[in-house]
């Protein structure tokens, strides 16, 4: 599963996992598992931190607690692939880290030890996180853009 985190408390309900230039939380690369298998991820503020289980799926209507039904025959969308947001003030958060915690801090996202993000959405202009407002063309009335 996962290497274990190392916390850090803020107050008595909240903490992250620290991620530095000599330790940053990775994963195991994810195997396209055999039909009816799967991989569950699980975290808690007690003990747990992205531990890993395997189970089957069981063929049965009959079976206790949660019933999930998966009809493989019906597709609804086209998964492109997994990623976040990267706004001007994250982006500041990482240039300010030491290089070698923003090779941690990347490979975590983007590697195959981490949760291999393979898109990112950047915000056009600013956005509520962003250090300051800004736009991409500040020149009033240029409908042309010529100024964008």
């Amino acid at each position: 599963g996962a290497r274990p985190c190392s916390p850090k408390y803020f107050g008595r309900d909240a903490m992250v996992c620290v991620c530095n230039a000599t330790y940053c939380d990775m994963l195991d690369p994810v195997v396209l598992l055999a039909p009816g298998t799967y991989i569950k991820y699980e975290s808690s503020k007690a003990s747990k931190w992205l531990e890993r289980s395997e189970g089957s799926f069981q063929y049965s209507l009959h079976a206790p607690g949660l019933l999930l039904t998966l009809n493989i025959s019906t597709l609804y969308q086209h998964v492109k692939g997994f990623g976040g947001s990267l706004s001007d003030s994250a982006a500041l958060n990482i240039m300010g880290l030491s290089q070698l915690a923003q090779d941690n801090l990347l490979r975590s996202y983007f590697s195959e030890n981490g949760i291999e993000y393979n898109l990112i959405r950047l915000p056009m202009a600013c956005s509520d996180f962003s250090t300051h407002p800004y736009s991409y063309d500040d020149v009033p009335h240029d409908y042309e853009l010529k100024h964008f």
